[in-house]
């Protein structure tokens, strides 16, 4: 796959801190609906939680859109890009065994933004967790069955 033409800017300037909170979003290649399938969606959510099993990162929210992921974090024992490689590895080998397919399930790098202390988490948690509403794939939160906070 070639790179893509911002993928040098995603990783410009990018820190990791233990303690800090970071909203995380990966995209799947070519923006293909993997996801779409709730079950397969799972196999990303067994990582998140693998991710905490392992003190990397705390799951603070997340949700699993049909292309893509909002994962909003607090790093631990690791680092941004090695927490999103194994993620992004593990959930590929999962998702490719799964659907019984080859090739590429993500698109290179991810995109990460510092979430500052002084910013309302809460509300970062509900943004993330009322994408599939923005979206248009349900009517109520409650019913997307690829989401969950730990503050809702």
């Amino acid at each position: 796959m070639p790179d893509l033409p911002h993928a040098n800017h995603l990783r410009a300037g990018r820190y990791s801190e233990s303690g800090q909170i970071y909203l995380l979003t990966a995209v799947t290649h070519n923006r293909d609906s993997v996801f779409a399938n709730w079950r397969v969606g799972r196999l990303i959510v067994d990582q998140f939680r693998q991710s905490q099993t392992e003190e990397w990162a705390d799951s603070l929210a997340w949700v699993v859109m049909p292309d893509h992921f909002h994962w909003l974090v607090e790093l631990k024992n690791s680092t941004l890009p090695a927490l999103m490689l194994a993620t992004k590895s593990h959930s590929a080998r999962a998702v490719n065994a799964r659907l019984q397919r080859r090739g590429a399930l993500w698109q290179r790098g991810f995109h990460d933004r510092a979430i500052r202390r002084e910013e309302d988490l809460l509300a970062v948690a509900r943004y993330i967790v009322a994408n599939p509403l923005r979206a248009g794939l349900v009517t109520r939160v409650h019913d997307y069955p690829l989401w969950d906070a730990k503050w809702l």
